[in-house]
């Protein structure tokens, strides 16, 4: 992997681990995607899931580069992407609801 890829690709990984540890600690999450989040605790564990899998595809793809096992290790940063995406749906659909006040 390129250095012009890893840079971005870090800072992505890093942006995204903030907003999941502001949603797991305080329930915050980006505007843009609030009115979509229902239980942004769960939402907040993909976020860090999926920041861990682009973590993972960098150091397989920097430190691991030409070995026989960059091809499992890319795999297993596929699977924890996927996972990460998966929890980060269901904090879109389960949960309750955000409204706050006792009316239905």
């Amino acid at each position: 992997m390129k250095l012009y890829v890893a840079v971005p690709l870090v800072l992505l990984a890093l942006l995204i681990a903030a907003s999941g540890v502001a949603a797991v600690t305080s329930g915050w999450v980006l505007p843009m995607n609030r009115r979509h989040v229902r239980a942004p605790r769960t939402y907040g564990w993909g976020q860090l899931v999926v920041a861990f899998a682009l973590c993972w595809q960098l150091v397989v793809g920097l430190l691991i580069g030409d070995s026989g096992a960059r091809p499992s290790g890319t795999l297993i940063g596929a699977v924890l992407l996927l996972a990460g995406l998966l929890v980060m749906m269901v904090g879109q659909v389960s949960g309750g609801d955000r409204r706050g006040g006792g009316r239905p």
